[in-house]
């Protein structure tokens, strides 16, 4: 087994606290080294509750630590691109959550970094290295539902919390930036291909200006469809079908499966609308993030190609791009 890859996690942000930290801490092949925090206490207070080993006050001091190798960046997304650069120039790789930047011109700044950085650079879309996914497209490649044409994604949480980043629209909060980038990028995941124009209805929050319920429409070649409504102010649900010619397949739990329990996809041939020509396949439990780390830790160390290059993130920026586009002129917009 390889060296186990040296990552320093930026920032003492909540999803790196609770989920991706002890993900990464699972696996041997990965080592979590080092958190930065603007409030040393905080980091300090971090590290000894994940036993991580070296705590910074400043997220610069992280970067310039010669022992860490990747960074983790879970930092407010208009900070995404900003500390994602400063941190290929100070030599590091970088996984970086999602949406990789506010709009798509500007996630393409990093690919000249880049390039001179020689670091590999990635969007954090967990949910394309957990089985279940794999799944899906493998049997839609195979033709288990005959031609898949059209998928519908369901994503909604409740927050009003004013004091959410997701909920402060000055730095890219909102449903769409924040859990629609989902349907997005897992439809263009299982079509294997790019949409080419967007419609989209969106319902802002009168108070925060973000939007709270977002409905939109892709279409990709072949005339292949996603249709897919995000919230941040309903009930929690998350769903995503796939419908196809002779079938359709049902992702029953699709973003956040829990990493303790087991996941299943429903396939049904479609016979009847009761569910008799369906079955389903389990997934043992995994944790997604674990198996993110693993996979760009394996990308660092040269043992496999990177699957998902920054190339990806900038067409997903395209179609979210598209799609607020879409929603101001009432009209479709190409992507």
């Amino acid at each position: 087994m390889s060296t186990p890859v040296s990552w320093g996690i930026l920032s003492t942000a909540k999803i790196g606290v609770q989920k991706v930290v002890p993900a990464l801490q699972k696996s041997p092949r990965l080592a979590v080294a080092a958190i930065a925090s603007r409030d040393g206490a905080r980091a300090a207070a971090v590290a000894r509750t994940l036993g991580i080993p070296r705590a910074y006050g400043s997220y610069e001091e992280l970067l310039a630590d010669p022992g860490i190798e990747a960074i983790y960046n879970p930092l407010p997304n208009h900070l995404h691109v900003p500390w994602t650069l400063r941190a290929l120039a100070a030599g590091k790789h970088v996984l970086c959550e999602k949406p990789l930047a506010l709009d798509a011109a500007e996630a393409r700044t990093l690919l000249a970094a880049r390039e001179r950085s020689g670091r590999l650079v990635a969007e954090a879309f967990m949910v394309r290295y957990h089985p279940q996914w794999r799944r899906t497209r493998e049997l839609l490649r195979a033709g288990a539902i005959g031609e898949a044409r059209a998928i519908t994604t369901e994503f909604a949480y409740f927050l009003r919390d004013p004091a959410n980043v997701r909920n402060q629209a000055g730095i890219g909060g909102g449903g769409l930036m924040d859990i629609g980038c989902y349907a997005v990028a897992t439809a263009r995941y299982l079509f294997a291909a790019e949409p080419l124009r967007a419609a989209a209805v969106i319902d802002r929050d009168p108070d925060f200006g973000v939007d709270r319920l977002t409905s939109g429409l892709l279409e990709f070649p072949e005339g292949r469809r996603l249709a897919f409504t995000c919230a941040t102010q309903l009930a929690a649900r998350q769903r995503v079908s796939v419908l196809g010619t002779q079938g359709r397949i049902e992702v029953m739990v699709p973003f956040n499966p829990s990493p303790d329990r087991s996941s299943r996809i429903v396939i049904d041939d479609g016979r009847d609308l009761e569910g008799g020509g369906a079955r389903e396949e389990m997934f043992p439990a995994c944790d997604q993030y674990t198996l993110q780390g693993e996979g760009f830790a394996a990308a660092i160390r040269g043992e496999a190609p990177l699957e998902h290059e920054i190339e990806d993130a900038v067409a997903n920026m395209a179609a979210i791009d598209a799609l607020f586009r879409a929603a101001a002129s009432g009209r479709w917009e190409a992507v």
